[in-house]
């Protein structure tokens, strides 16, 4: 069975020995002659040419094109723009790819001739650096292939001067573009757009530079957008629009006033010609909110605002767009002792606040939200006068005093020295427990710094206003050795009332220190030697204690260390070394 190319192929052959045959010779007598004729044939065919052919045949998507050599082609009917529109005798250019395959049929392209066409024109036509015409028809990966007579790279990166979003909008545009690179060996070309927009922003932008002055408005499209601003584009040449410029409230990132693509209208700011750099502003097309908000809003006026930014110190709330104010820890709560503002509020609360102060120049305001609610320490004043017997419960102590809640938010201090009548308190813990509850006495009330001072010991009787009923000088007593101190011992009398031994009249032997001859739970005898029920001080004498009742008399020698204003009986002084329970006792040791 013969191919269709085979066929027609024998047909020729064929027909030419009938012509050399009407021509007086024989094929066998004449076959070099034929060779001639078909060397003369081939020699004007060279595969990669392009050559001109008829249509003999159209059949099954198939057009048979005869280019006069000695077999035809088939071409599929694909590369014809519209197959239905060819007829037979039609000519066609078509490249020859090659001069025979397995069926004996040269291999032939017009979709190749065509291209070779116009790759030809492009390199004898235009030069690189030539500006084109051409239609973008698909994309490709990296870029797109444009139709500029031949196919042409249009990498993405030379599409524009904004990265391209989206490619679908692309196909199909027809563009201007210029010839970057041809390279003839690979036929390849590559274009940019790009640099066509970038030429024409070039001489807008110094048009616009000679135009362009502040506190001109402008209308322009958002470009890019930073952390610090936006880039706005100007028709040709880009603007920075700061943070701080877009809007006279708090934002904390340009996204939230603008988005890429936005067209907005902006003010002028700042022309730097040299650096070429424009600033430019959004709140500055607006009214200033700013402008006599100390006659909207004065000194006392309550208002209800938004919580929009927190700091370790305070709050700052949001009194109307664009105006801020600040709420300061120690102005949310009368009563609570708050160290954060984010303990007790949270960005987006809304809040009633008062105006305290406010501040035009530095555009600050001054708000306190406790100012809404009653004062409970003016309300103190008149509930608890001084003098008055109020309970509460111990809260906290500190080196010099302890808190006592006397209701939910006040709190009133005791302070050490009015913690007993009889004894020397070192800290609060000694006489008090957290949490328990105790009787006290108001001794004054500050409202304006919201301080009450209590007394505990005034809640009870004073055992030295009628010490001289239980005791009198020259008495011999038995006690406990309760503190030793650098100048003597404190022995614990009836009622926890303290007297002092001076270092003196411990013996009648030289005592270098107090803690080489007593220790703390001794149990000692000794003579009183004087009693002061003003300055809550008993002087006592362990060696006069062995004197007879009958020979005692007071000396001064017995009141060395007793006398008023003498360092020895400064008991605010007294415990500065001495050994508490076995332990030795400095400042910042136990009990602090």
């Amino acid at each position: 069975m013969q191919c269709g190319g085979e066929r027609h192929r024998i047909e020729k052959e064929k027909h030419m020995e009938d012509t050399l045959s009407s021509d007086g010779l024989t094929i066998g007598k004449d076959a070099a002659a034929i060779d001639e004729m078909y060397s003369n044939t081939l020699k004007d065919f060279s595969v990669g040419s392009i050559v001109p052919g008829k249509v003999l045949r159209i059949q099954d998507d198939e057009v048979l094109i005869d280019i006069g050599y000695k077999s035809e082609g088939l071409i599929d009917g694909d590369e014809f723009k519209d197959l239905s529109e060819v007829q037979i005798g039609d000519e066609v250019e078509v490249l020859l790819e090659s001069l025979e395959n397995e069926d004996g049929m040269v291999v032939l392209s017009k979709k190749r001739a065509v291209q070779q066409r116009k790759w030809d024109h492009i390199v004898n036509e235009c030069e690189e650096g030539s500006i084109v015409e051409g239609t973008i028809t698909r994309a490709i990966k990296g870029g797109f292939i444009v139709d500029i007579g031949a196919d042409a790279f249009l990498p993405g990166s030379q599409v524009d001067v904004v990265p391209v979003r989206n490619i679908d909008d692309y196909i199909g545009r027809t563009i201007d573009v210029k010839i970057l690179k041809i390279n003839k060996e690979r036929k390849n070309i590559v274009v940019s757009r790009r640099e066509i927009i970038e030429e024409a922003r070039r001489e807008q932008k110094l048009k616009l530079l000679g135009e362009i002055k502040a506190g001109q408005v402008r209308k322009g499209i958002v470009k890019n957008i930073t952390d610090f601003g936006a880039f706005v584009d100007l028709d040709g040449i880009d603007g920075l629009l700061h943070v701080t410029d877009m809007s006279w409230g708090r934002i904390n990132h340009p996204s939230e006033m603008v988005r890429v693509g936005d067209k907005i209208e902006v003010m002028i700011l700042d022309v730097d010609l040299e650096k070429e750099r424009i600033s430019l502003g959004l709140k500055q097309t607006l009214s200033n909110p700013w402008e006599d908000i100390d006659a909207k809003y004065p000194v006392g006026t309550r208002l209800r605002g938004k919580v929009v930014s927190l700091a370790p110190y305070g709050a700052f709330v949001e009194i109307e767009e664009g105006v801020e104010g600040l709420v300061h820890v120690s102005e949310i709560s009368w009563t609570k002792r708050i160290q954060r503002a984010s303990d007790v509020l949270k960005v987006g609360d809304e809040v009633d606040v008062v105006v305290l102060s406010i501040n035009m120049e530095d555009k600050k305001i001054s708000l306190g939200m406790r100012q809404t609610e009653e004062n409970p320490w003016e309300v103190a004043a008149l509930k608890y006068p001084i003098g008055s017997l109020v309970r509460g419960k111990v809260r906290n102590f500190t080196s010099y005093g302890a808190f006592v809640e006397i209701e939910e938010g006040v709190d009133g201090m005791i302070h050490v020295s009015d913690m007993s009548w009889t004894r020397k308190i070192n800290h609060p813990s000694e006489v008090l427990k957290k949490g328990e509850e105790v009787e006290t006495i108001v001794l004054e009330i500050d409202a304006a710094n919201q301080r009450i001072s209590l007394g505990l010991k005034q809640a009870q009787e004073d055992p030295w206003a009628h010490i001289t009923d239980s005791y009198r000088e020259g008495q011999k007593i038995t006690g406990k050795v309760t503190k030793l101190t650098n100048f003597g011992a404190f022995v614990e009398l009836e009622d926890g009332i303290d007297g002092l031994v001076h270092i003196s009249q411990i013996s009648n032997d030289h005592v270098e220190k107090v803690k080489d001859v007593l220790s703390i739970g001794d149990e000692v005898e000794a003579r009183i030697v004087r009693i002061d029920p003003v300055e809550h001080r008993i002087g006592l004498s362990i060696k006069a204690a062995k004197i007879a009742d009958e020979d005692f008399e007071i000396s001064d020698e017995l009141l060395t260390g007793l006398r008023s204003g003498e360092d020895l009986v400064d008991l605010s002084s007294a415990f500065d070394d001495f050994n508490i329970g076995g332990e030795e006792w400095r400042p910042g040791g136990r009990g602090q």
